[in-house]
């Protein structure tokens, strides 16, 4: 008998957990209280696949494992198009840069640092290209939204159930086990829940007596009306990332911990989108189409938090600031673990413990 498991949540990390604990023959729902599909975080996400600079060993190697793990997904979901381009990178000093290009080599990762006439063979529409550059040519990105829509049709081919518009207001926990939830509608039992609801697990939590320490990062995206091509893969400068998406528009922020847009939300998009305009030959014919504005779920340390929390039998949050890269990676693991074949060595440094107490 199929184990009845409930994901809160329909953002990346939920559509990678629903696709996986259906292959693995749970039986799965996912509920998310917006009606649009990828919950509040995935949908405002630059939608970066990398293992990222400035992590420790035991992270790099997770980002490694589901980076490889997206490729996987990219041969057998139809039509999820993971976009493998490169990544380009100078927002660092030289030296640093250096370094940086150095240690991820030794850690199996393929970065080289190049030379500036690389540098305008890799992105000949660069208005200052730097004197060097690290280039990462197995880095890709998705269209995260579109990568939602395909992981969660993938999910109901195998027989789970999502549902949209439908808010969760409360766990329902007796006996120290997490029994369901409670909707507007009447309860859903399950005898797993799985809270994949990103910067919304805090106050699902603190109703069951746990506190999480968890952040909300604002993060303010510009994007661009479609263009001409003018970037083949994706460009990290100072102040400011950017890629143009298949559609030719180009997304672009200005700092991955999240960028605050203010009280004039306008005003700050005005502001990095005429640094794009600057920053890329023939930019000045670009045209502002909109800005996004998400709010992303950090754990207080930085790191993932993934796991069973100890004082709610049946209860297994995952929530992460990475989600786009660590989606797939967290999701396989996780499903493993909840339908009893143990936890994988990689998750070891990632439980929740270290982030949840008793209230």
């Amino acid at each position: 008998m199929s184990r009845r498991v409930l994901i809160i949540g329909s953002g990346i990390i939920g559509a990678a957990f629903a696709f996986h604990l259906a292959k693995r023959g749970a039986d799965v729902r996912v509920l998310d209280a917006g009606t649009d599909i990828g919950g509040v975080a995935t949908p405002n996400s630059w939608g970066w696949i990398n293992a990222g600079p400035g992590h420790a060993p035991d992270y790099v190697s997770l980002r490694h494992e589901s980076m490889r793990q997206w490729r996987e997904l990219d041969k057998s979901i139809a039509g999820l198009t993971v976009n493998w381009c490169g990544g380009l990178a100078w927002h660092l000093p030289e030296a640093d840069l250096i370094s940086y290009a150095a240690l991820r080599s030794a850690q199996g990762y393929a970065a080289r640092v190049v030379d500036q006439k690389d540098v305008l063979r890799l992105e000949p529409d660069l208005r200052s290209p730097p004197r060097i550059a690290v280039h990462a040519a197995g880095e890709g990105c998705v269209e995260p939204v579109h990568a939602v829509e395909k992981l969660l049709a993938a999910a109901r081919a195998l027989g789970a159930d999502v549902l949209q518009g439908v808010a969760v207001r409360w766990l329902v926990v007796e006996g120290g086990r997490v029994r369901g939830v409670m909707t507007h509608d009447g309860m859903v039992e399950a005898e797993v829940v799985v809270l994949a609801a990103g910067a919304g697990a805090v106050g699902l939590l603190k109703d069951a007596g746990v506190a999480l320490a968890l952040d909300e990062s604002p993060g303010l995206l510009v994007h661009s009306a479609p263009a001409p091509e003018l970037l083949k893969g994706l460009v990290v400068a100072p102040e400011l990332h950017v890629r143009q998406r298949a559609d030719g528009c180009l997304v672009a922020g200005a700092d991955f911990g999240g960028m605050d847009p203010g009280v004039d939300a306008e005003a700050a998009a005005d502001e990095l989108f005429a640094k794009v305009q600057q920053f890329l030959k023939g930019g000045e014919a670009l045209k502002r189409a909109r800005l996004s504005v998400g709010y992303r779920p950090l754990p207080r340390d930085g790191r993932p938090a993934t796991g069973m929390i100890p004082s709610v039998e049946g209860l297994y949050l995952c929530v992460s600031h990475s989600g786009i890269t660590l989606a797939p990676a967290l999701a396989a693991f996780g499903a493993s673990e909840i339908l009893g074949q143990g936890r994988h060595g990689l998750l070891g440094p990632f439980s929740p413990n270290r982030l949840v107490s008793v209230i």
